[in-house]
């Protein structure tokens, strides 16, 4: 028995209860390709196949919490959707999600409130594309030390792609957006699984959504959008956090005030100092909201640790990206950081994606080698050397090191 099924012709999706998700994991016919370990502290994870996904690195099953393996990201700027990472709050989804009568629902602070099914929200304006990427914000956690609360992920919880949809400024215009408007609240289908949790709904400001960067996308990487990555309606907030990316996107909501849900007034928030960090130990006070992405950059062609032919060049690529600024520069040091070399930056598929980059070092001599890299965006910010802590392990960003053994 499959757990999805797949109708072209109604066009529906059926995902049987979080039950099935749960036996995807253990029961007949499961995908347990292996097993990885992270290089932190309780980092064995096996490698699950969960419905419409290739084998990824399984954090919980309920809800589902899925990390791309790294090597993904050396296969090009754009990551497949069935190696797309998964990162749910609560294990209450959808028994059934059906493309010909979802409707998505805007009000509120409207002239004209609207049912839209994915038909007619099609037809009311061309189509655009972006690529954004897409990271959770949690993302790296199990590096920092001390430990932070939450999941303890390593570099997977991130994402590329093509996203296809219309700008929500678009929809909120139709449907005549009040003057005294100040921001814009959403909820999808995912709910806590007996009702007496914060139903997960976040919000962003007029000002942000009518800029038109925000999209409802129904396609990723010209497909339909997998289940588990948000079908059949997803927000796309390029250059944000994926807390914003609400998924199975049901209601929006036009706000006079603040919105005061407990996933923009309690959940992730870091401390209000300009950098989102401070040091452990050390008060919290005020906080804000998470938002942009940090800089970040990483080596993807070479793992840490791998031993490599002394005397011959080695060839080395990689990826970098930011909150939508667009990366300037990556330079690399082969010399665990006392000098730095430039690399050459890749397609520019728009400043909210993957840059990739290449480089060839020259032939290491035998011994060990400690190689960085570094990425600075069009604004001049950048990474920094020493690894920044916040108690919630979010927005990690150091100049990540990956140390090579040339034998």
């Amino acid at each position: 028995m499959s757990d999805t099924i797949l109708l072209p012709a109604s066009r529906r999706r059926f995902l049987r209860t979080t039950a099935a998700l749960g036996a995807a994991v253990a029961g007949p016919g499961a995908a347990l390709a292996a097993s990885v370990t992270l290089p932190f502290e309780n980092g064995e994870r096996e490698l699950v196949a969960f419905p419409q996904k290739r084998p990824l690195i399984l954090l919980t099953s309920r809800p589902p919490q899925l990390e791309t393996p790294f090597g993904v990201f050396n296969e090009g700027a754009i990551t497949p959707n069935d190696a797309f990472f998964v990162r749910y709050h609560w294990s209450g989804l959808p028994t059934s999600i059906d493309g010909g009568s979802y409707r998505l629902r805007i009000a509120g602070l409207v002239k004209t409130p609207l049912e839209l099914s994915l038909a007619e929200l099609k037809q009311l304006a061309e189509p655009v594309d972006v690529v954004a990427v897409t990271q959770c914000s949690g993302n790296s956690r199990g590096f920092f030390a001390p430990r932070a609360n939450g999941g303890q992920l390593g570099n997977g919880a991130m994402g590329n792609a093509r996203w296809t949809g219309v700008p929500l400024k678009t929809v909120l215009e139709k449907a005549g957006i009040a003057a005294n408007a100040v921001q814009v609240a959403f909820n999808g289908l995912e709910t806590p699984p007996v009702g007496d949790g914060p139903d997960f709904q976040k919000a962003l400001s007029v000002e942000h959504i009518m800029a038109g960067d925000v999209l409802l996308a129904w396609a990723m990487n010209g497909e339909d959008i997998p289940f588990l990555n948000g079908y059949p309606l997803r927000l796309i907030v390029p250059g944000y956090y994926g807390t914003y990316w609400v998924k199975h996107l049901s209601d929006i909501t036009v706000l006079d005030k603040p919105f005061d849900g407990f996933w923009m007034s309690t959940g992730y928030r870091i401390p209000d100092n300009g950098s989102g960090f401070i040091e452990p130990g050390t008060p919290v006070g005020k906080t804000t909201p998470i938002s942009r992405l940090n800089v970040r950059s990483f080596i993807t062609s070479v793992q840490d640790g791998v031993q490599v032919k002394a005397g011959r060049d080695l060839a080395l690529r990689g990826i970098a990206f930011d909150g939508g600024q667009g990366i300037s520069e990556v330079t690399v040091s082969v010399d665990g950081g006392q000098t730095w070399q430039e690399a050459r930056l890749g397609k520019d598929l728009g400043r909210f994606s993957f840059r990739e980059w290449t480089m060839v070092m020259k032939a290491p001599r035998k011994g060990k080698h400690v190689l960085m890299v570094r990425a600075v965006n069009r604004i001049g910010q950048s990474q920094p050397m020493k690894a920044l802590w916040n108690p919630m392990g979010y927005m990690r960003n150091v100049v990540e090191t990956t140390r090579i053994q040339a034998v």
